[in-house]
């Protein structure tokens, strides 16, 4: 169920395009798209499993308003905000239209009602999700997918491809920050409760069996998501084209119908639409169930009825509009998000240290901002020359140096306060 729940809309469509683009520098690209597509992602499960109250709790450290405030903001954004309706839209688009040939709103208006009304029914009953979708929808997308990549394997040959211009030069890097765009490190500290909810319902109590089943679950999806990727980025990387295409979503409707003629539309939309499926339901039942624990005077199944209709409305806005709004949002909440999975997971092995959180959080949540600035083309120009000079904010992540001083200045002043304690009461 965890493997379905992160491989959505984004995961089909990031990896061909990659491996298009890469070339000979395929392999260190796709190095860099799994370490924040795959091995991220299975960190942010394993700390949430650490913490006693998942997401909220990783953020409380910090500060409790911040704690609640931040993790609403995650659900929202992987949520109703963007993942829903982006996933609902690239079902419409790139799984229905490939197999019916139709246009105009009047057909996404009445896709997207049998789509949430699907997505309705499969999320009413959260004790069942674990079956509905890990043991019938993964299964069904899996052996969809299989067809795909084996009729691949033994069709497509390789060759000596250049890299796009922007994978010359530093291809693991720019692997890294596609990765960011799959949104799977930030779902993550959201499905990482799901899969903790799941494993209750199925009579699981301890706490030691709890940390276990998730870390279980994390590596059998991280193992089956590494197969996929690599997999989808191969054949990217081995399609016979002319002119190169302009997204990951025609590579995989080329390849196709390269492989099965029309009968490849169909095989693909079955992918797309299982896919975004799957990562509906996910969506759906990680955000229901934490608004109710949060504000228990809404039931699970009320909050689902809202989620469905703000996915419903926004999906009908379309995903150019959906995509735009989603930019700023993820280079905002990225930053702030890896830190607080990185210090949850040092914190578990080296011990607690609230300035640690205070300050390293502090100097992410301040480049976030102005980096969401930038993306919209809101620049602040008396930054900028200081920006210049750090490591790697060229790449978009001059955020990482800072954060990681702050959080070492943080500890170390936490460490030498206990220390002079501890000496005190020897004394």
């Amino acid at each position: 169920m965890l493997f379905s729940l992160f491989f959505g809309a984004g995961n089909l469509i990031f990896p061909p395009f990659l491996g298009m683009e890469s070339g000979n520098h395929f392999i260190a690209a796709i190095a860099g798209f799994i370490l924040t597509a795959v091995f991220l992602p299975l960190l942010a499960i394993i700390s949430v499993s650490l913490s006693n109250n998942g997401l909220i709790s990783i953020g409380q450290r910090v500060h409790p308003v911040f704690g609640l405030a931040f993790a609403i903001v995650i659900y929202l954004s992987i949520g109703a905000l963007y993942g829903i309706p982006r996933a609902s839209n690239v079902a419409y688009e790139l799984g229905f239209m490939q197999v019916y040939d139709v246009q105009g709103r009047l057909s996404l208006f009445l896709f997207s009602i049998l789509f949430f009304g699907l997505t309705y029914f499969l999320s009413l009953n959260p004790k069942k999700i674990i079956d509905l979708v890990g043991q019938i929808l993964t299964p069904a997308l899996l052996g969809v997918l299989a067809i795909l990549v084996v009729r691949a394997f033994f069709t497509f040959t390789y060759s000596e491809v250049p890299a796009s211009e922007k994978f010359q030069s530093t291809p693991f890097l720019k692997g890294f920050l596609e990765g960011y765009f799959t949104m799977d490190a930030i779902a993550a500290l959201a499905f990482g409760i799901v899969i903790i909810n799941g494993l209750k319902d199925k009579g699981v109590t301890r706490k030691k069996d709890l940390i276990q089943g998730t870390l279980f679950a994390g590596l059998i999806a991280a193992g089956g998501l590494t197969i996929v990727y690599v997999s989808l980025s191969w054949i990217g990387r081995v399609l016979p084209y002319d002119e190169p295409f302009k997204n990951g979503a025609e590579i995989l409707v080329f390849a196709s119908q390269q492989l099965f003629g029309y009968g490849g539309n169909v095989l693909f939309g079955m992918i797309v639409i299982l896919a975004c499926l799957t990562t509906c339901v996910g969506l759906i039942n990680a955000c229901g169930r934490f608004f109710h624990e949060v504000f228990p005077k809404l039931s699970y199944q009320t909050y689902v009825f809202i989620f469905i209709v703000i996915g419903w409305l926004l999906t009908n806005f379309g995903l150019d509009l959906i995509l735009q709004f989603a930019t700023p949002l993820l280079v905002f909440i990225y930053p702030i998000s890896i830190v607080l999975i990185t210090l949850s997971l040092f914190q578990h092995f080296f011990g607690e240290s609230k300035r640690m959180y205070i300050f390293s959080v502090s100097i992410a949540t301040v480049f976030a901002f102005f980096e969401a600035l930038n993306s919209i083309g809101l620049q602040v120009n008396l930054l900028n020359p200081f920006f210049a000079f750090l490591p790697l904010h060229s790449n978009g992540l001059g955020w990482t140096v800072p954060s990681l001083l702050a959080a070492i200045i943080g500890y170390g002043i936490d460490f030498y306060g206990k220390a002079v304690v501890y000496h005190s009461k020897i004394k």
